[in-house]
């Protein structure tokens, strides 16, 4: 089986873009003769990422479905049939073993090729609610690999795997002590320390609220790590200037994140699906602030998934310039609170997820 063929579809954000190349790596590590192809949606970060991680990358001119009719809906079914016809011929071309659709605009039309022309496929759903696209290639694809519980909502069954999601290699193999994470941020490891991040972008309403509560983080006795996101360092930066305590500690973007998350005693984070695996692993306690701008609002069920199950906080969007720094301190101030939350995110970690989902590629391909 060493000389597979392969396609992983999809994109779009780095949340369907790390699992992907994480399924490509246990691919690779197993059958180094394979040939995986990427397939993408043009102008996306992964045209950029998945070449840069070694793998070959090949792009539809396929783009979200727009909110409201209009002119943009014609634009929008005209690059959708377009990309259809490219999809056929990708499929037709590379005559793959294996389709796998890790979500994003891609995903659809490659995984409708796919299947039309009998390639087996499966499906990698990283939320716990799942999008139109990966509902209805549920009804077609033989396997459906997923993070959460209960996605019989969404899925056939009998197709359901529950795998959870593959994570950064980095944060399977953390080795640095406290003293070594917080020595790395220049800290003092024996203060209670913070982590914001708003993920690789940035996320405009957590930073607000930590240019609204300046004067609150310099009276506290908290260390900050701030990853502002590369969207709004530069703004962050000047709007600081001259008033930045000493004890909030700004970056652009955190390429060690697993040292960040051992710096760190609470999380404060975005509830997207990546992320929420890597706290499980990492069993930090975390308040979860859900971006109310994506589809059918599935950071907020991503986070409820652990609020129901008291792993983790959740504050809403619109609340965090009053709420997040003072349910922070209540937080960190309640030992007995953060090792509660601790023991449970802990018990939602699934380490192999990648594993399983190659697992299962290799099953489908056999059978």
């Amino acid at each position: 089986m060493d000389n597979l063929k392969i396609i992983i579809s999809g994109g779009g954000t780095g949340g369907h873009i790390f699992p992907a190349l994480s399924i490509a790596g246990e691919i690779k590590a197993r059958f180094p003769e394979s040939e995986i192809l990427f397939v993408g949606a043009t102008g996306r970060m992964e045209m950029e990422k998945v070449p840069a991680a070694g793998f070959r990358i090949t792009g539809l001119p396929v783009i979200g479905m727009p909110r409201k009719p209009g002119l943009s809906t014609v634009r929008f079914l005209y690059r959708l049939a377009k990309s259809m016809v490219m999809a056929r011929q990708i499929i037709r071309e590379f005559k793959p073993d294996l389709a796998i659709g890790v979500g994003g605009y891609a995903s659809g039309p490659l995984l409708r090729a796919a299947v039309a022309r009998n390639v087996p496929a499966l499906i990698q759903e990283q939320n716990s609610y799942a999008g139109v696209t990966n509902k209805l290639l549920g009804k077609k694809v033989q396997s459906i690999c997923v993070a959460y519980e209960g996605m019989e909502r969404f899925f056939p069954a009998e197709k359901i795997i529950l795998t959870g999601n593959p994570v950064r290699q980095a944060m399977l193999n953390i080795t640095a002590t406290r003293e070594e994470a917080a020595k790395h941020y220049r800290l003092n490891p024996g203060n209670k320390t913070l982590l914001i991040t708003g993920g690789s972008l940035g996320a405009r309403s957590l930073n607000n609220a930590v240019l609204a509560n300046l004067e609150l983080i310099k009276e506290s006795d908290l260390q900050v790590i701030w990853q502002t996101g590369s969207y709004y360092y530069d703004e962050m930066i000047e709007r600081t200037r001259g008033t930045l305590p000493e004890n909030l500690h700004i970056h652009k973007f955190l390429n060690n994140m697993e040292l960040a998350y051992t710096a760190a005693d609470v999380v404060v984070s975005r509830a997207g699906a990546g992320t929420i695996s890597e706290l499980c692993l990492v069993g930090k306690p975390c308040i979860l602030v859900p971006s109310p701008n994506v589809a059918e609002d599935h950071q907020t069920r991503n986070a409820m998934a652990l609020v129901e199950k008291d792993a983790a906080l959740l504050i809403r969007d619109d609340q965090i310039g009053q709420n997040l720094f003072r349910e922070t301190l209540s937080l960190i101030g309640d030992t007995d609170r953060m090792n509660r939350l601790t023991r449970n995110i802990k018990k939602l970690a699934l380490p192999d997820a990648t594993v399983r989902i190659v697992d299962e590629a290799i099953r489908l391909i056999k059978k």
